[in-house]
């Protein structure tokens, strides 16, 4: 019989609620801490920029257990997931284990000798407290805390009246009205947010970014869905995999030509859609070689936008500031009165003491996490929604049931310290020679090796139905509701409301 445990998840976003789910759902008691006043993480109104919209299809941005609302578009907006999530929240019974306002300042382990961990905690009022926890659940993901940028007239440029914010205090497209707006950055929020400084009515909206990367648009050619080309298993099996069998390599080398002239197609129909030469923004590496998390989908309207000057771009980034201005690295001056800086987030676990994020984090910035999940290392904890992907709600789920299941110590292939430490040498391996651009973000990426990862976690889990028929399987998009069935032919599985605690 298992032993309930006191159970705390760090973070109210779509991980805690999937993991704080699937831990009541075994009967364990949960408290869910969030600093912040409310739940949804990235999604939450207050970090939420205009206009953002998911960049996976609803299909794949949701809970196994949970559909979106079919009056919902294909790519919702921000409010419309937020709504999804309160809404998960509600019909699960998760909104009454939170504590909003309360900030995770350390973490030890048990001062008594017991398995678990005492959290050092921070109200809203500033009152601290120690609470003892026998499994602590880290859910804070990888956008977390808002990268910052200190540089050369900084002070010059806010005393005469600029404004310097992080894209995710960017809330209000009133803040750009009328203003000059550089935004800074390469990512999907860059160019998100500069499209809609334009359509709210900026004077001048610059972008400026390192180097041009490969955009996906919603729709390849205008015709096909991206999700049919870009979320299928044909297409992942054309990437090199890790522990890859003499036969799977040769197979590999003879399919060569053809894979290469399948990536070489998917360019120049790129290049002609977006037009990548009119705006000057051709990526210099192949497109195989970048396809990981960080690869963004073209903003609607971005590239039209750059083509006919409403979007100025800039290679390069900012090297000072000045009173109405920014000075590029190359030297250019462009002026300015918003800056906004579209730069990313910090990874890490800051309330992780050193010693302990030594065992977590390798001195190149790799994490040591097996099935990016735990490390044996770091007893009774555990990490979810760090396995970041093109289907983050997907992965957040199964990595929760994996986790609870692993911290019941009842998966079917329950691994030992030794075997957890020989897979992530090997991952760590794979990640820094055969295939760098799993690397990125501390190799936490799960893409493009969605199916491969699921099937790895299904594996685990015991669960006894993990195909879809070989055609479906094989050139469709992954299936919550599939999903669903495999996963509730593992032992254990509930969908059911749990019970309060």
């Amino acid at each position: 019989m298992i032993r309930q445990k006191n159970v705390c998840v760090i973070g109210a976003g779509v991980s805690g609620l999937a993991t704080a789910k699937a831990f009541t759902s075994r009967g364990h008691k949960v408290t869910i801490i969030e600093r912040s006043s409310d739940l949804g993480g990235v999604w939450e109104p207050a970090r939420s920029y205009p206009d953002v919209q998911t960049q996976s299809p609803k299909e794949l941005y949701r809970f196994i257990d949970k559909a979106m609302p079919d009056t919902y578009p294909e790519w919702p907006k921000g409010p419309q997931v937020h709504a999804y999530l309160v809404d998960y929240a509600r019909t699960y019974d998760l909104a009454r284990l939170i504590r909003f306002n309360t900030a995770v300042l350390e973490m030890n382990r048990r001062p008594d000798g017991e398995p678990g961990w005492r959290l050092d905690l921070r109200d809203a009022d500033g009152h601290h407290a120690q609470e003892d926890f026998d499994f602590v659940a880290v859910c804070t993901g990888q956008f977390n805390e808002p990268q910052d940028l200190e540089l050369p007239g900084r002070d010059t440029f806010t005393a005469a009246g600029g404004q310097i914010l992080h894209s995710s205090k960017y809330n209000d497209g009133s803040i750009v009205k009328g203003r000059r707006v550089v935004v800074l950055g390469g990512s999907k929020s860059a160019t998100d947010i500069a499209v809609n400084a334009v359509r709210s009515g900026a004077s001048a909206v610059t972008l400026v970014y390192r180097t041009p990367v490969w955009r996906i648009p919603y729709f390849i050619g205008g015709l096909i869905n991206f999700k049919r080309i870009l979320y299928i298993r044909a297409q992942e099996e054309m990437f090199r995999s890790w522990g890859m069998s003499v036969r799977s390599r040769i197979n590999h080398a003879l399919a060569r030509p053809f894979v290469w002239a399948n990536w070489r197609a998917l360019e120049s129909l790129l290049k002609l859609q977006l037009r990548l030469k009119a705006c000057d923004m051709i990526p210099d590496e192949r497109i195989e070689d970048g396809v990981n998390c960080s690869v963004p989908i073209a903003t609607p309207g971005f590239y039209p936008m750059v083509a006919d000057g409403r979007i100025r771009a800039i290679r390069g980034s900012i090297n000072d500031y000045e009173a109405g201005a920014v000075i590029t690295t190359g030297g250019t001056a462009v002026e300015a009165d918003v800056v906004i800086l579209a730069i990313g987030f910090k990874l890490g676990v800051p309330f992780l003491p050193a010693a302990w994020r030594d065992k977590l984090v390798e001195p190149d910035g790799q994490y040591r996490l097996y099935r990016i999940i735990a490390n044996p290392d770091l007893p009774d904890m555990g990490f979810v929604g760090f396995n970041s992907s093109f289907c983050t709600v997907l992965c957040a789920d199964l990595a929760a049931n994996w986790l609870v299941r692993y911290a019941d110590g009842q998966l079917a292939r329950q691994p030992t310290a030794a075997q957890m430490h020989d897979n992530i040498d090997m991952m760590l391996r794979f990640k820094r020679h055969e295939r760098p651009a799993a690397g990125v973000y501390g190799g936490l990426c799960v893409a493009p090796y969605h199916f491969r990862h699921f099937d790895e976690l299904l594996e685990d889990m015991g669960a006894g139905t993990r195909r879809r028929s070989a055609l479906v399987e094989k050139f469709a998009p992954p299936d919550a509701d599939a999903y669903a069935r495999f996963l509730a032919s593992a032992p254990g599985y509930t969908v059911a409301p749990p019970e309060a605690n």
